[in-house]
């Protein structure tokens, strides 16, 4: 019988058993695609990773999977991954670190243990399909605590991004499983991004978030970077200068992450930076049986 190993990462953290776990299968090469899902579905992570052998040196594929489908990009993957690599010996630290998921390259680079990537492409944006009296019925809050109407923002992953008025609001969200089936599922976005701007003094935009999805049931999320890439991306098409993001999320699940974004000043329009730190907390192994 053969068998995968896989290791287990925290990330968007610093600390073990905070920020939002995820595992990497490395030398995946001869798993097929059925065979994946399996393994990510049986550990029922957020995401889970496979990553193949390098085409060259300091590139290596890799493919994402939720517990129920494949996904072409995700922000706490490609952090915890190149983490991985890093970490065991994989990567040429004199050498830039380049990840190919299904959306394209993402080129990594890691100052001060802080792991970073820049978005492929840029930003897509456009009208969300819920209004604001759908929001506010939809998160079970006062009409007040909602802030404007919804947008949707993607990298490739498209999330509708709603403004909260407030942290009280925030933790207060009691979503409504009868309207997200009527209208979240339908929408082209399956994913709501919630989040409150924060008092900030220093260079940084200090927001708190939370991330809800719909997999067997509605979920939440405590750390998730293409929705941060999103939000960073819609709050830099609203300004010219350069925007940097301090986002706090999983604080409401008692796993709280920490993502660093930024966007505009010397980078291409659109295109948002993302980056934070993780550590290997486990390695595990599967058997895999024959079909």
């Amino acid at each position: 019988m053969k068998s995968a190993d896989y290791y287990l990462l925290d990330v968007f953290t610093e600390q073990p058993f905070t920020g939002n776990p995820l595992a990497v299968f490395l030398a995946s090469d001869e798993l097929d695609t059925s065979t994946m899902q399996a393994l990510a579905n049986e550990l029922n992570l957020a995401e889970t990773v496979f990553v193949g052998a390098a085409t060259q040196p300091n590139h290596y594929p890799m493919r994402i999977f939720t517990p129920t489908e494949e996904l072409p990009f995700a922000g706490h993957p490609t952090v915890g991954t190149a983490h991985l690599l890093a970490a065991l010996e994989l990567a040429n630290p004199t050498q830039p670190l380049v990840l190919h998921p299904p959306i394209g390259e993402l080129a990594i680079t890691s100052t001060s243990g802080r792991t970073e990537f820049k978005t492929s492409q840029a930003v897509m944006l456009a009208d969300s399909t819920l209004d604001h009296p759908t929001a506010v019925a939809l998160l079970g809050l006062d009409i007040y605590q909602v802030v404007g109407d919804p947008v949707i923002a993607s990298f490739g992953l498209p999330f509708h991004l709603i403004e909260l008025s407030d942290t009280s609001a925030l933790e207060g969200v009691t979503i409504s499983a009868a309207l997200w089936a009527s209208t979240v599922m339908p929408s082209r976005a399956a994913q709501i991004y919630l989040y409150v701007r924060e008092p900030s003094a220093g260079q940084a935009t200090v927001i708190r978030s939370r991330m809800f999805c719909m997999h067997d049931s509605l979920c939440e999320d405590p750390a998730t970077g293409s929705a941060a890439a999103a939000l960073t991306g819609y709050l830099a098409s609203l300004q010219t200068e350069a925007l940097r993001c301090e986002i706090h999320q999983g604080i409401e699940m008692g796993r709280p992450s920490v993502i660093h974004t930024a966007a505009n000043g010397d980078m291409t329009p659109g295109f948002v930076t993302v980056g934070g730190h993780a550590v290997v907390v486990g390695k595990g192994e599967l058997f895999i049986r024959p079909h």
